[in-house]
């Protein structure tokens, strides 16, 4: 039961991670076509209307969708100087207290982002030149923190897993 439950968390983290992906593709493509459009106003054509708030909508779906993935890889940038010399269990505790720190960050998070959007949606706003409401913006980042928070979730369980068990959890481990 629990590799199911490893399995299934690590595939919403890479799906997420995918559309992230897809995401900046296209934030990519629409940069490229509409600097090329400036520059072939002599041809008749121009710049994508608003391209500067397709990026800000692809960019912070991007950030967001990329934070499972990297904290189920434990990609977050960290410090090994001392802990190198520390021995495998002092380690896991440490990550541990690393993963419940991260968890309630992303609980924090997504908080807060919940509530960003509640308001986007009470007031209406809506972005400069497109028109569109600014809280598609915000609960597109929302699902990201969601999938955050639950993914930082199951890392403590590993890490409590890890520190009971002295079997450390990798990734190739559950899956293969």
């Amino acid at each position: 039961m629990f590799d199911r439950i490893d399995r299934l968390i690590r595939w919403i983290a890479s799906v997420m991670a995918i559309l992230g992906g897809i995401a900046l593709i296209a934030v990519i493509l629409s940069t490229v076509a509409s600097v090329s459009g400036r520059a072939l106003l002599t041809v008749g054509l121009g710049p994508i209307r608003g391209d500067f708030e397709l990026v800000e909508l692809g960019t912070g779906f991007a950030v967001f969708a990329f934070l499972p993935w990297t904290q189920i890889n434990r990609q977050h940038a960290s410090v090994e100087i001392l802990t190198m010399h520390m021995s495998r269990r002092v380690n896991r505790l440490i990550d541990l207290v690393a993963d419940c720190l991260m968890f309630a960050i992303a609980i924090l998070l997504a908080w807060k982002h919940w509530q960003g959007t509640l308001d986007k949606f009470a007031y209406g706003e809506t972005t400069f030149v497109i028109q569109y409401p600014l809280w598609w913006a915000y609960a597109s980042g929302l699902v990201g923190a969601l999938g955050f928070v639950l993914i930082s979730f199951w890392c403590v369980i590993l890490s409590i897993r890890a520190l009971a068990t002295g079997r450390d959890q990798v990734l190739g481990e559950i899956m293969h």
